[in-house]
């Protein structure tokens, strides 16, 4: 079962996929190294990064996931304010301290590849190579990033375990069944799959610590309390931050704009770029379901919050547990990551998980959330993931916000009718898979097409 806490994972930015994926992958390698008694015997480490990590690894951050992972990081409690002296350091030094305690030497320019070309696996490829002092290899591992900060050894997940659950649910179909049968909502329905690994205390403080991280990001990005806020996001693109200024005029014209039937718009907007701009700049985020993605749905519960709230603790849990079970018919049906699908996966997943978060906190009965799920996908069928420049700025924090109100919409419209309608969610997610496999790669996070193709970085 992919549940709740696997969908949602507090990380870091630029790319849950490119770099909290290879953060955890050199994590498990090294952790494999001192399994394998190998950590005394390793005297340097070869890192290749192949497909999409190889194409735009620059960019997203890889080489300092990977580096990062190695010192025995991870993405939940690394504080992002270290990180670039650390990598500094490293890069200085042609050292590193293989899981904090063990030297060993790597000089990034020399050891660390970017390869376009890609395994035939996935599209997002990472290998690890450890070498002892005469060069004879001690260990030589593969990994792929499949999306969501997910970190797969050899096709298989990692600590993947079989879990019995009370409701399984491989469709949209068997979803709403199990609702049916059982009288439960998916959010009731989600709750009890995840109570076989946790009791529901853990389980209710587990996603109230996921929100409490969404608001900080929200607020960090807004520039509250937070000077970095003010800087220039990093990279040759120039790009400002527009949420601190965007956060006062909205917040100076509160009164005025009271008679703005549209200003919920300019919040959600706010909100979804706040959380954008803080995971361009490496910040804190909670991957929902991805970093690139990250912001639709802290906006769509904000807005909820702001304008239909409060949200209190239960209406959290019901959002982000209904999100989860739509997220995880993508995960496990088609793909929830740019460099397979394109930014339908990323933005395009998002955007359905937050329709239907929305619509079952504002009183819709199942078929009525999978509705709602279905029209957020629907219009975003074929969306390119195109980076201009490798980075997740252009288009990516502009398209939060749009899909942000887009998922508002979808869920409105869902609530008008009964939960009849032509198109199945399942017969989308479909198309979804069909189409990403039918996708050119350079529409896939390869920055080759689109908009990276066609916009001058500097």
């Amino acid at each position: 079962m992919v549940g709740v806490f696997d969908l949602f994972r507090i990380g870091i930015g630029p790319s849950s996929s490119h770099t909290v994926g290879p953060m955890r992958a050199g994590r498990m390698f090294a952790e494999s190294l001192e399994r394998y008694d190998g950590l005394p015997r390793a005297h340097t480490v070869q890192v290749d990064l192949f497909g999409s990590l190889g194409a735009t690894g620059r960019g997203h951050g890889s080489d300092v996931g990977a580096l990062l992972g190695l010192m025995g990081e991870e993405p939940d409690t690394i504080d992002p304010s270290t990180i670039g002296a650390r990598i500094a350091a490293v890069r200085a030094s042609g050292r590193l301290m293989l899981m904090a305690r063990h030297e060993l030497v790597l000089r990034p320019h020399e050891h660390i590849r970017f390869n376009r070309r890609a395994l035939p696996e996935h599209p997002n490829a990472i290998r690890f190579n450890a070498h002892d002092e005469a060069g004879e290899l001690v260990l030589g591992a593969t990994y792929f990033s499949t999306g969501s900060g997910f970190a797969v050894e050899n096709t298989h997940e990692r600590n993947q375990q079989a879990h019995a659950v009370p409701f399984p649910f491989d469709s949209g179909t068997t979803l709403l069944a199990q609702c049916v049968e059982s009288g439960l909502s998916i959010a009731q329905l989600m709750r009890a799959n995840e109570a076989v690994q946790r009791d529901d205390d853990q389980i209710t403080a587990g996603i109230l610590h996921l929100w409490h991280a969404m608001q900080a990001c929200v607020k960090r990005g807004c520039g509250v309390d937070n000077d970095e806020a003010a800087k220039r996001l990093l990279g040759p693109l120039g790009v400002s931050r527009r949420a601190p200024g965007f956060y006062r005029t909205l917040h100076a014209l509160e009164a005025e704009a009271a008679a703005d039937p549209l200003v919920a718009l300019d919040w959600v907007s706010l909100f979804a770029i706040a959380v954008n701009e803080e995971n361009a700049a490496g910040g804190r985020v909670v991957t929902a379901p991805t970093n690139g993605a990250a912001g639709i749905i802290p906006a769509v519960l904000h807005y909820f919050d702001r304008f239909h709230g409060p949200a209190e603790p239960a209406v959290v849990c019901d959002f982000l547990l209904t999100a989860a079970a739509i997220g995880s018919l993508y995960k496990r049906n088609a793909s929830i990551s740019g460099a397979e699908v394109g930014c339908q996966g990323e933005v395009g997943v998002a955007c359905s998980m937050a329709a239907a978060g929305l619509a079952a906190v504002q009183g819709g009965t199942p078929s009525q959330v999978e509705h709602a799920a279905e029209i957020a996908m629907e219009h975003h069928l074929g969306l390119t993931c195109d980076p201009v420049g490798g980075r997740v700025q252009i288009p990516c924090i502009e398209r939060n916000a749009v899909g942000a109100v887009k998922a508002i919409h979808a869920a409105r419209m869902a609530l008008q009718g009964a939960g009849d309608h032509q198109v199945s969610l399942d017969s989308v997610i479909r198309t979804m898979w069909q189409t990403g496999l039918d996708m050119k790669s350079k529409y896939k996070e390869t920055s080759r097409g689109g908009l990276a193709l066609n916009v001058v970085e500097c």
